[in-house]
């Protein structure tokens, strides 16, 4: 697989370095990105906010904050939990402004993947045209041999920049699709147990203010 590729590159012509650059680029993104969602950013949302709701019911804010790492969900409730000292108000304020800053963090970079397939396909297409260039001027040599030989070259340009776009381009798109679901996954966890620790922050300032009273 690998020596037909090799081979594909050497028959494209210069159109295949820039598709190559592209390549890297997407691979690069795509590494960062699996980094992030599937490692960093990756918590479990439903162990998370049960130790959490343990140490708030125990009275124990402090405890709850330490559970909080810089991953985005953590950081959120973090937020909410140290605000809620001032009331639910606070907590829900401070939360909200923890999502603007944590929930770009996930999408961030994805959407270039898309770009990185679609730019690999028109650059093999333009290189594919360059290619017919080359055959159709073939076809004006006089010299059977010469024209023989162009028109073969053409035509492996053609076909070799297309083959090596569409090689960048398909799996890339599998892999956005893959990001794009993965990150949708994280932010609906986010939302979900996000809210929960808001009304445990809530429930919890209503029934110190029934004490209060």
């Amino acid at each position: 697989m690998i020596q037909a590729v090799a081979e594909l590159f050497q028959t494209g012509g210069v159109w295949m370095w820039p598709i190559l650059v592209v390549a890297i680029f997407g691979v690069a993104i795509t590494l960062e990105r699996l980094y992030q969602l599937l490692f960093a950013f990756n918590v479990n949302g439903e162990k998370f906010f049960s130790e959490v709701k343990r140490a708030v019911l125990a009275d124990k804010v402090n405890d709850a904050i330490k559970l909080c790492d810089e991953a985005p969900l953590p950081s959120i409730v973090k937020a909410g939990l140290i605000a809620s000292s001032r009331g639910a108000d606070h907590a829900q304020r401070a939360m909200d402004e923890a999502a603007l800053q944590a929930i770009p963090k996930i999408e961030k970079r994805t959407h270039y993947l898309s770009m990185v397939a679609n730019v690999s396909t028109l650059l093999g297409l333009l290189g594919t045209i360059f290619g017919l260039i080359v055959a159709f001027k073939a076809v004006a040599i006089a010299d059977p041999g010469e024209k023989a030989n162009e028109l073969a070259r053409g035509i492996s340009i053609a076909m070799s920049t297309t083959a090596f776009g569409l090689i960048v381009a398909i799996p890339i798109m599998m892999i956005f699709a893959y990001l794009q679901a993965k990150s949708t996954k994280l932010i609906d966890e986010i939302d979900e147990y996000s809210l929960k620790s808001l009304h445990l922050i809530q429930s919890l300032d209503a029934s110190k203010r029934g004490q209060g009273e």
